[in-house]
């Protein structure tokens, strides 16, 4: 069974830092691993992802602050957030769409989030 382990969430102050990291256990292939976050009363929406390949997409509102790495090697995803702000505040969850095993449907697997909460 497929699971995600994320780590590194927690308070900072507006202008700090933090790093975020998810680990896919038991994954057997994956075309992207990113992280989300849902803005007040909307469903989540992208932060930032990677592909298999290394191709990076960003939201515009993370761009030039947040960087996100990955080694598909170990199946891990990393999400460097610098210059935080109040409204980065949320629940980061961390994606990954891939596969379990051969030959089964590609799908979505979801972290159970971890808390950034930017205080000004």
């Amino acid at each position: 069974q497929v699971q995600l382990v994320e780590s590194g969430g927690g308070l900072v102050q507006a202008g700090g830092s933090l790093r975020l990291s998810c680990v896919a256990g038991r994954i057997f292939s994956f075309n992207t691993m990113g992280w989300h976050r849902p803005p007040p009363g909307k469903q989540r929406e992208l932060v930032a992802a990677i592909t298999s390949d290394g191709t990076t997409n960003y939201a515009d509102s993370v761009k030039g602050r947040f960087t996100i790495s990955g080694d598909s090697s170990k199946n891990t995803v990393d999400l460097q957030m610098n210059s935080l702000q109040p409204e980065d505040t949320a629940v980061y969850y961390c994606n990954v769409r891939g596969r379990s095993a051969r030959f089964v449907p590609l799908r979505d697997f979801w972290g159970q989030g971890t808390q950034v909460t930017v205080s000004s």
